[in-house]
């Protein structure tokens, strides 16, 4: 695991969400291109939200104007798009009711710690956020799938209530370096179908990027089962970079990068993710309409204290 790191060579660090402003470039790309103006996004929030009376074929989890407007958002003011898109939604909850409700994200941290999952605490060039899956350091034996997709989804929960994130979208890394068949005999059809739901058809969140390192024959195999259910656009913003970072670095400058990938950053812990997540009371609320349970502050010291607790019992 990283080491939580506090230094910033660069001054752009900020691992906490923006929830309040769009800044004025974001705004300008919005408007460009996704149609986003004051009038069209108060106009097309009224008319999904008629909509949604009108047929009555699902029940959201609420329908004020910023829930409504990320699926907007997501599907670029398209109105039948956006109401498939939160139909999709309401229903994959319903199914996977137990990824959100009675959830504390605080208790999905050793995922983290394990350097499984990460968000990197700035924006690359774009201004988008960078995801990471190292997914050869997951251990199915301690880390269940499920639980990989609890703390997915809420990272992606949490980094959609930002505005930017919402009309930006955010760019992915899958870091395959040591990925075995150990990791791959528990990736099955249904955890594929899950998978291609999240990122494809029924989540809120626009991947603008998917880069791939490190594959190997393992990966190849698992893939075989992805590529008939990605759409056009996803296979066409896959990049396959194996291990050379400088293909990577076409996409992401180096400078927005830590050194494991050829970068000059330095790697930031998980850890700040899940304290900003409990002490922002704008983020808690949020997250708490979700199902999720942010109830107290997290303090990592005492997160300790409670894992040497739990070790020295076992």
């Amino acid at each position: 695991m990283p080491e939580c790191v506090l230094y910033d060579p660069v001054g752009d660090v900020e691992p906490s969400l923006d929830l309040d402003g769009i800044p004025d470039d974001v705004r300008e790309y919005a408007r460009t291109r996704i149609g986003e103006t004051d009038e069209t996004k108060s106009l097309m929030v009224d008319e999904l939200r008629e909509l949604i009376y009108q047929r009555g074929d699902f029940e959201p989890l609420r329908m004020d104007d910023d829930y409504l407007l990320r699926f907007l958002r997501a599907r670029n003011f398209k109105l039948e798009p956006s109401y498939k898109l939160l139909e999709n939604y309401v229903h994959f909850r319903e199914r996977n009711i137990n990824y959100y409700e009675g959830v504390s994200p605080t208790d999905l941290s050793h995922i983290g710690d394990a350097d499984v999952l990460n968000v990197f605490p700035y924006r690359e060039q774009t201004g988008r956020r960078i995801i990471t899956l190292k997914l050869g350091k997951w251990d199915p034996s301690t880390t269940p799938i499920d639980e990989l997709f609890t703390a997915t989804l809420a990272v992606l929960e949490a980094g959609i209530l930002e505005p930017r994130a919402q009309i930006l979208g955010g760019v992915c890394i899958f870091d395959l370096e040591g990925l075995s068949m150990t990791q791959a005999w528990n990736i099955t059809p249904s955890t594929v179908s899950k998978v291609v739901e999240i990122m494809v058809t029924s989540f809120p969140y626009k991947i603008s990027a998917i880069h791939i390192l490190h594959e190997s024959w393992v990966f190849e195999k698992i893939f075989t089962m992805f590529k008939p259910l990605l759409p056009a656009r996803y296979k066409e913003i896959c990049y396959f970079h194996g291990d050379d970072l400088s293909s990577l670095h076409k996409h992401i400058e180096s400078k927005y990068l830590p050194t494991v990938y050829g970068g000059t950053r330095p790697e930031y812990s998980y850890e700040q993710w899940f304290i900003s997540l409990t002490r922002d009371p704008k983020v808690v609320k949020e997250m708490q309409l979700l199902g999720y349970l942010t109830n107290g502050p997290y303090d990592p010291d005492e997160k300790k204290v409670a894992d040497q607790a739990e070790g020295a019992s076992n």
